[in-house]
């Protein structure tokens, strides 16, 4: 399947990659299947051949004879099944397995944009639930193919037995096929919707348990839970009407099956009373109206599998094509990237109308609302590009640049960057360059985290570093910022959680270790501020003022008031 800049996938690319991709397990599982459902469908006609040769012919021999082919047929059944299961399980976990990591990539992919409109909780669901949805239609195929190929053996066998009752069953199979997909259209539509609002209240969930300790603080329990509760509800409402779809394609499967296999009963026992067919021709004909039952209802089965995997796979696709957030350049920064920042006209939500020059080595303070400071952050990692303007690094503008090359010399580093399930040391060396680990942990007083930890920097601090406080989870996601010692280094609110002593020790810390390296601090902390070579104000129109902490502090009461208070 093509990539995010690629043509669009459809649902049913994604159900044709699911079954080519375990073509060999699928056949296998198929012709196993089909074995299965054969041995099925001869074993009532063995049946009456043994009544016949052990009630009319009397023979023993014969009798022995046929209970042993009889024997023979249920062990090829039973290992068909075995295997055929087996198979075709093993094709449905591979293709579950191989659209996570379609699904993975995607999200991750260096263009963005497949998390758009999407909460975290709710790709996780497609990428869980409905691949695996999708997965089972390599288990559906070969059953489905197999209950066709029960049908027509059945039709064969009863041909040879009567011409009445063979061409009953061949007639009347393809309209309870069609019935039976007619009355699997709804399940499809509601099934879709059952996903996307199941979707929507994990997505949702999610996002509850991330900021929990955030909505204790703020005293919001109260809205996120009542939030949730309707989003719940709707989810609810929408699995309810799924199964009553569900409900009703089954009744009306499970009544017409019914109906025909009685009508073939019927045709069999009246032929049998005319003497039209023999006592054991009516056993089998009777055991195969009553076998045909499996068939039926495994097509009714596999008709609302492919109902539902069908709507899975529009909604795979629909992430697998989503646009990307930036296109890749084809342009290259030079070796090496020495880190000079310039911005001319850049406009993008509240951002409006930037000019600004940062040379190689200089640290410097953004000092701006949080929408704007958040565009600007989002231009400066390439993870969005200006509506309007340019941004250059080193002269090449980044977007002419492949994102990943602009990520490879610029990390933004935002506040509410997450910490992942580890120890603290495989946290800070996530991408780390070599050597730096150390330097990193003290500079950000992250050494001083470890110190209070049982093993030091190997503890264990949880998923998304839930075991620790905000201010120590801060101090952590500095280090591993500063270890990844870039050429350009952009931090957002870095020290918001962290005590005025630990702070000011930081504050120092930055200047010395990113000596030499550009660095954009986007913040309002005095302490850190003081630190840079100057301070950059963004206001609604563009840059503002521009002068030293100091100066501003003493010139501009706009900004005194916005950092001191």
């Amino acid at each position: 399947m093509s990539g995010p800049s690629g043509a669009p996938v459809t649902g049913a690319a994604v159900l044709r990659r699911a079954v080519n991709g375990q073509w060999r397990d699928v056949a296998r599982s198929t012709l196993l299947a089909i074995g299965h459902q054969a041995g099925s469908a001869m074993a009532p006609v063995l049946i009456g051949v043994v009544v016949d040769v052990a009630v009319t012919n009397r023979s023993l021999g014969g009798l022995a004879l046929w209970i042993g082919v009889l024997a023979a047929d249920f062990l090829l059944l039973s290992f068909s099944y075995r295997y055929g299961v087996r198979a075709a399980e093993r094709a449905a976990e591979n293709a579950e397995h191989d659209l996570r990591l379609q699904l993975t990539g995607r999200v991750l992919h260096h263009h963005g944009g497949a998390d758009a409109g999407r909460l975290s909780g709710e790709l996780v669901n497609i990428a869980t639930s409905d691949a695996k949805r999708v997965g089972t239609t390599d288990v559906a195929l070969p059953f489905g193919l197999a209950a066709i190929a029960a049908a027509l053996v059945s039709a064969a066998v009863l041909l040879t037995i009567s011409m009445p009752l063979g061409l009953l069953v061949l007639l009347g199979m393809p309209p309870l096929l069609l019935l039976t997909h007619f009355a699997s259209k709804p399940l499809e539509r509601r099934s879709e919707a059952e996903q996307e609002r199941a979707a929507h209240a994990s997505g949702v969930a999610a996002d509850l348990v991330a900021g929990l300790r955030v909505l204790k603080g703020l005293g919001a329990e109260r809205t996120a839970v009542q939030r949730y509760r309707r989003t719940s509800r709707a989810s609810l409402a929408a699995t309810l009407r799924t199964a009553r779809a569900y409900a009703a394609q089954g009744g009306v499967v499970e009544t017409s099956t019914g109906v025909f296999i009685a009508v073939v009963a019927l045709v069999g026992g009246m032929l049998a009373a005319d003497g039209a067919i023999s006592v054991g021709d009516l056993v089998s004909t009777v055991g195969l109206a009553t076998f045909l039952q499996i068939p039926l209802s495994t097509a009714a089965w596999t008709t609302v599998e492919f109902a539902q995997a069908r709507a899975s796979a529009a909604r795979i696709a629909a992430v697998l094509s989503a646009p990307p957030a930036v296109r890749a350049g084809t342009a290259a920064l030079p070796e090496p990237v020495r880190g000079a920042l310039r911005l001319r006209g850049v406009t993008r939500g509240a951002l409006r109308d930037v000019d600004l020059d940062v040379a190689p080595g200089d640290l410097i303070g953004i000092v701006a609302p949080a929408p704007a400071v958040r565009a600007l952050l989002a231009c400066l990692a390439r993870e969005a590009d200006p509506e309007q303007g340019t941004v250059e690094l080193d002269g090449v503008p980044l977007a002419e640049l492949d994102p990943a090359d602009v990520r490879a010399a610029v990390l933004v580093a935002a506040h509410d960057a997450v910490l992942f399930s580890g120890t603290l040391l495989d946290n800070v060396t996530a991408a780390a360059a070599a050597g730096r680990a150390g330097e990193a942990l003290a500079a950000a007083a992250a050494d001083e985290v470890a110190r209070t930890l049982p093993d030091g920097v190997d503890s264990t601090i949880g998923e998304q570093g839930r075991s620790l406080s905000g201010g120590q989870r801060q101090r952590v996601v500095l280090a591993r910022a500063l270890a990844a010692d870039r050429p350009v280094l952009v931090l957002h609110d870095p020290t918001t959680a962290v005590d005025p002593v630990t702070e000011s020790r930081i504050a120092g810390a930055l200047r010395w270790v990113r000596h030499g390296r550009t660095t954009v601090v986007a913040t309002t902390s005095p302490a850190l501020l003081a630190v840079t070579d100057r301070v950059v104000v963004i206001g609604e129109e563009g840059v503002r003022r521009v002068g030293t902490h100091a100066e501003l502090v003493e010139s501009d009461a706009e900004y005194r008031a916005a950092v001191l208070t």
